[in-house]
């Protein structure tokens, strides 16, 4: 029941996420707003850990590894994203983003040595020619200044982000590190890398008083930040990075719902097409082969003798 519990938050709050990010893009720079974004979550998760009196201190070692995981999970991996939905809707982005499932199985065997079963192939390539046929009207001429390629090269850049920054968490998790205290060191972590990416770069720090603006960036620092890192990573912690995955494949559907609903998503042969193979490779991908032939088995008429 508590996995349930987990999953149903993590794919409600991500799945809604990228279309709150749609709000966040125009009049305040991406890195600016991720700035104030986790700059918030990182004070939430502070004020809350000094509120339960949560111990604070790590190793040096630790803190290194807590450094990586803000680097690909708070920082680079979405500077990608806001990137990308510059150039895509949330749904094709949320979609594209599921080739990070295929990346964590292959990191998880790099850098961890854990063995890729074979059906993991299959699925890669299901997975593959969904992204191939999704983004097809696009790749026509192979025009690599197309805006459609330019949000997913973006994309898939995030997926493998995120994917390093899970491998990062993995270990964490294995070192016995508690994931309220980390994420609150990560979330700080974060918002000081991107505080002095902002300040290098000289994009001036701009904020928008709309109130889409500020509405949607306490929602993501509040439930896509807070909440949400803090329910998937009880996931990977507990489950392993491969089913708690399976967050992956369902919350492109909550995202493809309110895109459709919202942003005016038009769905064509290409869109279902693509959408069906991606989601039956991660599927195949995250279901054994035994789990397969038992629910086609299930499935089949039994005969009388």
């Amino acid at each position: 029941m508590q996995n349930i519990l987990l999953y149903l938050v993590t794919v409600l709050i991500w799945g809604s996420t990228w279309f709150a990010i749609e709000f966040q893009l125009g009049e305040v720079a991406v890195e600016v707003s991720l700035t104030y974004r986790f700059a918030l979550s990182a004070l939430l998760m502070w004020l809350f850990c000094w509120w339960r009196r949560l111990p604070m201190r790590f190793s040096a070692k630790d803190h290194g590894f807590i450094a990586l995981l803000a680097l690909f999970n708070f920082a680079l991996n979405y500077i990608l994203i806001y990137q990308a939905q510059q150039y895509l809707t949330s749904a094709m982005t949320a979609i594209a983003f599921t080739t990070m499932l295929l990346m964590n199985i292959v990191n998880t065997r790099l850098f961890f040595g854990k063995p890729v079963a074979k059906r993991i192939y299959f699925g890669a390539l299901m997975g593959i020619a969904g992204i191939i046929v999704l983004f097809y009207p696009d790749l026509d001429g192979l025009d690599f200044t197309n805006a459609s390629l330019i949000g997913l090269v973006l994309v898939l850049g995030s997926a493998l982000s995120a994917s390093l920054g899970n491998m990062a968490s993995v270990r964490n998790s294995r070192a016995g590190l508690p994931i309220t205290q980390v994420n609150a060191w990560g979330m700080l972590y974060g918002a000081i890398g991107l505080t002095l990416l902002v300040l290098v770069s000289g994009t001036p720090f701009t904020f928008s008083t709309s109130p889409a603006f500020i509405i949607s960036l306490l929602y993501l620092a509040v439930f896509g930040s807070v909440i949400a890192f803090a329910t998937y990573f009880a996931l990977l912690k507990g489950m392993g990075p491969e089913k708690a995955s399976y967050t992956i494949v369902l919350f492109p559907l909550v995202a493809v719902v309110l895109s459709t609903l919202f942003e005016d998503f038009v769905w064509t042969g290409y869109t279902f097409a693509g959408f069906a193979l991606v989601l039956l490779g991660n599927a195949l991908v995250l279901t054994p082969f035994a789990k397969i032939k038992a629910l086609l088995l299930t499935r089949q008429p039994q005969l009388a003798p």
